[in-house]
């Protein structure tokens, strides 16, 4: 389990609704400094929180980030990108890129960038924000890049182990955000997910499943695809 009292965390997309949650929250459960990053990093008013630059996409960027941060202990992979339609076949090339390269890549490449301060570190953690559609592939290049970025997670936590680095995964449905504001149905407050998420890392846990529909999703893992996906039993049917 790792405590958050005097820990150094460092938040990806702290802009946004959820990072903005894990920031505040972080501070309130005794951390002593948050970095809050982003492309282009806002300002705050409290002093134990450091505005940093950090684009997940940009190797240099990222190298620049370990070199203005090399007292982290809990990192929280946070930045993610959508799309504007479901169908993988419908996304444009840069759809594809950008989220292959935002919601995979960069969380890769930001936890193998900094992994060698979190093997360093004690009471150190790696918790990465997936999605329920990792497991449920109706969200085309979205679902996949999640389902990546789960698959690397499970492979870092096994890597990072021998350290002593407690690695958490995050699968949510839909939160209440400006990413999800075109989304119909129910949503996870942020504030909700966060109080989660950080009280599953204090438990020790190593994955969360933050709503009912990833409980459900996760369950459903090993039934048959025809289970899954009505649609498919429906084309055998026709």
């Amino acid at each position: 389990m790792t405590s958050l009292d005097g820990a150094v965390v460092l938040v990806t997309g702290a802009n946004g609704g959820i990072g903005t949650e894990f920031v505040h929250q972080a501070l309130a459960r005794g951390a002593a400094k948050v970095y809050a990053t982003a492309r282009t990093p806002r300002s705050w008013d409290d002093p134990r929180i450091v505005p940093l630059a950090l684009d997940v996409t940009d190797p240099e960027s990222i190298r620049s980030a370990v070199a203005a941060a090399p007292d982290v202990t809990v990192l929280i992979n946070n930045a993610g990108a959508s799309v504007a339609s479901a169908g993988i076949l419908t996304h444009t090339d840069e759809e594809i890129r950008r989220n292959v390269e935002v919601n995979f890549l960069g969380p890769l490449f930001v936890a193998r960038a900094f992994a060698p301060v979190l093997r360093e570190a004690s009471d150190a953690a790696l918790i990465d924000i997936h999605s329920a559609m990792a497991w449920y592939a109706v969200g085309g290049i979205y679902s996949a890049t999640k389902a990546a970025l789960w698959s690397a997670t499970n492979s870092l936590r096994l890597e990072l182990a021998p350290a002593g680095v407690q690695v958490v995964g995050v699968h949510v449905g839909w939160v209440d955000t400006a990413m999800a504001a075109h989304a119909d149905g129910p949503k996870t407050d942020p504030a909700d997910l966060v109080a989660v998420v950080l009280d599953a890392l204090q438990a020790g846990e190593h994955e969360v499943l933050a709503d009912e529909i990833s409980r459900n999703l996760k369950a459903s893992l090993s039934a048959p695809l025809e289970a899954v996906y009505p649609e498919l039993a429906r084309g055998e049917q026709a």
